[in-house]
């Protein structure tokens, strides 16, 4: 059965989720991890553009090993899982976690054996989700099967949201909201996409306001059960 996916967001009035940009500075920035925290996901999944901001190491060196294109897990015992999707195995990570939890990178059948290598020797698990791009439903699959995944948390960059959002594959949405404008260009978004898929509309067919909570400050925790067609993580 497919995972309870919940998308936690932390930005700005405008949308924005580089804190660091916000005027004022500062509103209500210590917010995500607690919220995080309270969630209580058996994993969380972000983008590689987010992934590579924990990266430690560098691109793994060559070899003449084969690996089979099939999942290899260092770890099924942990609470809580980090997943990262890496469709063409550009991260060196020098760690095998990220604050505790055991990094799970999912792939795609294209990745040298090079970086295969390089991850079983980290400590690395990591998973396939397709030949050339990544299947988000058949990864959500995968983490429930090999891992007992049931409830995971999707936060971010912007694309990996919203391919998530476009494959009908988000149940909730909790958004803080902080008193903060950002106002200026290139600042990445909650929700994005890229070129490929920039006329892609999301199969939302419903958004109801579950409930909002004050966080203090001015801060706003907004959760939205989101419907979906039943037809997209089908297709």
């Amino acid at each position: 059965m497919k995972p309870y996916v919940i998308c936690l967001m932390h930005s700005s009035l405008d949308g924005r989720t580089h804190p660091s940009r916000w005027r004022p500075k500062g509103a209500g920035t210590d917010w995500f991890e607690k919220i995080h925290d309270e969630l209580g996901g058996d994993a969380w999944v972000i983008g590689r553009v987010t992934g590579a901001e924990f990266a430690k190491g560098k691109p793994y060196p060559a070899t003449e090993a084969t690996f089979p294109r099939q999942s290899w897990f260092a770890r099924r015992d942990a609470k809580t899982y980090g997943v990262v999707l890496d469709a063409q195995g550009k991260i060196g990570w020098g760690r095998s976690d990220i604050g505790g939890d055991p990094i799970v990178v999912v792939l795609t059948e294209r990745v040298p054996d090079s970086h295969l290598a390089g991850l079983r020797g980290e400590g690395v698990s990591y998973i396939f989700a397709g030949k050339s791009e990544i299947d988000l439903g058949l990864t959500l699959d995968i983490l429930a099967r090999e891992l007992g995944v049931k409830r995971l948390l999707v936060e971010g960059g912007g694309v990996a949201n919203g391919a998530f959002l476009r494959a009908g594959l988000i149940d909730e949405f909790n958004l803080i909201l902080s008193p903060a404008i950002d106002g200026a260009k290139g600042a990445p978004f909650v929700f994005d996409s890229t070129e490929a898929h920039g006329d892609r509309r999301a199969p939302i067919t419903a958004m109801t306001l579950e409930s909002t909570r004050e966080l203090g400050g001015g801060v706003l925790l907004l959760r939205y059960l989101i419907k979906n067609d039943p037809q997209a993580a089908s297709r």
